[in-house]
Formats: C-alpha cells, sequence, structure tokens
C-alpha cells in the first residue's frame, strides 16, 4: 500500500459523509427561516471534516499506543496496528490537523460574527477549542474518556447538538429552539454508528481493558439502546416535521429510514459480531441521505 494511500486509510472517509449531515441540517433550518451565507456553510463543513478526521487519527494512534488494535479486532487494520504509519508521523498529523481545524474555526467565529458580538464569538472558540480537545483525549493518553464508557456523549454533543443548533446560530444569530429536535436527532443517529462500531468490537475492547458503554451494558442491552437511538431519531424528526412542516414534500427524509429499519431486523437478530461491520456503513449513509433529504424537503 502506498503512503497516500495509507493516510487516506486512515483519515477514514467513509466516516465524512456523517460528519457533514449536521452541518446541512442546520444549515437548511437557516435558509428556510431566511439565513444563509456560502461562506458560513463552507467554512462549517471544513471545521466538521477537520473535527472528524482530528478524531480518527487521534483514535488509530490512542488505540494503537494502547494494544486495543490488535488480532483480536474485527474491523479494518489501523494504520498503527498495521505498522503503515508510525506513531511519530500520526502524532505530526494529528498536530496539522488540530491546527488547521482550530484555523477554520477562527475563520468561520469571524464570517459569523465579525469583530461584534464578542461573547458569542468567545463562546464558539471555547466550543470549537474543546471539540479539539475532545476529539484527541477519546482515546488519548491515561484519562481517555472513550475508555471509560463516555464517548458517546461526546459524539452526541459535538456531531449533534453543536452541529446542529450551533450552525443554526451561526446563520441567524437567534435561539430557534425547535432547531433542538433535530440536533437530537443527528445526536442520535451519530451516536448509533459509535454504538454499532463498539457492539462490534465488544468482545475486543473488553480484552484490551477499553470500557466502552457497550462493555458496561452487554449486547442484549446495547442492541436495546440501538433501537432507542434510531427510533428516537425518527421520533425527534417527527415532532419538528408535526410543529415546523406545511407541506408533504418536507417529510421525503422518511424514505431514508427505510433502509435503517431493515438495519435493526438485521442487528436484533445477529450472532456474530463480524457480521455487524458492513452495518456500519448502512448507519452512515442513511443518515447522510435523511439529513440530505431533510435539507432538501424543507428549501425546496
Amino acid at each position: 500500500m502506498s503512503r497516500i494511500s495509507s493516510w487516506i486509510n486512515a483519515a477514514r472517509l467513509r466516516t465524512l459523509p456523517l460528519s457533514i449531515s449536521g452541518i446541512l441540517v442546520g444549515s437548511s433550518i437557516a435558509a428556510f427561516e431566511g439565513y444563509f451565507d456560502i461562506a458560513i456553510f463552507s467554512l462549517a463543513l471544513g471545521t466538521t471534516l477537520g473535527l472528524q478526521i482530528l478524531s480518527n487519527f487521534a483514535n488509530d494512534y490512542g488505540d494503537g499506543v494502547k494494544g486495543t488494535d490488535n488480532e483480536d479486532r474485527i474491523g479494518p487494520a489501523r494504520a498503527i496496528q498495521s505498522g503503515l504509519i508510525t506513531h511519530k508521523d500520526m502524532k505530526l498529523a494529528m498536530v496539522i490537523t488540530a491546527s488547521a481545524t482550530l484555523l477554520l474555526a477562527v475563520l468561520l467565529i469571524y464570517a459569523s460574527f465579525g469583530s461584534e458580538k464578542l461573547l458569542s464569538a468567545l463562546v464558539f472558540f471555547l466550543l470549537g477549542v474543546g471539540a479539539i480537545i475532545a476529539a484527541i483525549k477519546y482515546t488519548v493518553g491515561n484519562t481517555a474518556y472513550g475508555y471509560k464508557g463516555f464517548g458517546d456523549i461526546f459524539v452526541f454533543v459535538f456531531f449533534g447538538l453543536v452541529s446542529v443548533y450551533g450552525s443554526y446560530y451561526l446563520y441567524s444569530h437567534d435561539h430557534e429552539l425547535i432547531s433542538i429536535f433535530p440536533a437530537i436527532a443527528i445526536g442520535f443517529l451519530s451516536v448509533a454508528v459509535l454504538n454499532l462500531n463498539n457492539l462490534r468490537d465488544r468482545i475486543s475492547d473488553e480484552k484490551a481493558g477499553k470500557i466502552t458503554l457497550i462493555v458496561k451494558m452487554g449486547d442484549k442491552k446495547g442492541k436495546d439502546y440501538h433501537y432507542f437511538l434510531i427510533l428516537g431519531a425518527l421520533f425527534f424528526l417527527l415532532v419538528y416535521s408535526v410543529i415546523n412542516s406545511s407541506e408533504l414534500n418536507d417529510l421525503i427524509y422518511l424514505f431514508a429510514f427505510i433502509p435503517l429499519f431493515l438495519h435493526l431486523k438485521r442487528v436484533v437478530t445477529n450472532k456474530d459480531s463480524r457480521k455487524l461491520d458492513p452495518e456500519l456503513k448502512v448507519v452512515a449513509l442513511s443518515t447522510f441521505a435523511i439529513s440530505l433529504l431533510f435539507a432538501l424537503g424543507l428549501i425546496w
């Protein structure tokens, strides 16, 4: 494998559509209400992509250093695990990615608030710094919270609430509380991807001392939790639509839930965790499709 291919694999491109789902939803709500700015949209996409890639690099590095990525792991081989990228090079990549992400976040904040509303700008700057630190600390260091069952909270907050509600606020500078419902929905769907990953890796994670929420709950409760996340996302999107929508085309995102219903049946009957790996793509792409159709329904 070439060096470029190794870095592409380490960036885990299949996770990127999921990461921009919240920006699509938040931006479409803003556009529906008469707020939109292409500079804010572009910089928000760049920032969230940078955060996702940083999280992927840090996850590869942290799990590789701790030995969590070993021969027991079911998913695709990681860069550190396979020896394709050295620890030193991955640390440098994390520094570069974190710096670029922070720069994009600063430009995004300036595009939204300019030199005015310094308090709002400061809050978003702190959120950006917090997101970068959280992406790294998920698996890196002795206090990595992903090893203590708190990874779900990070994903829900930053790829759900902050991504949707935060991006909406960057356009509007207004607290429209109804947008919290789609934010919760995207947060749930994003957590569902992590939950599925943890269901797949439960045995190897437990052996390596990575105590995810699934390791704590076990397979049965983990599958119940997965149902809650998927159906909860549908519920909160429907709540938003019932309150805010007036046309049937606003509900076209429901079609993208069909693959997820079929997916839930496969998960609940699964007895071989190796067969859960392809399901990650189903949830990630379905979430992206839901976000895209939700956006199209609103602004069509």
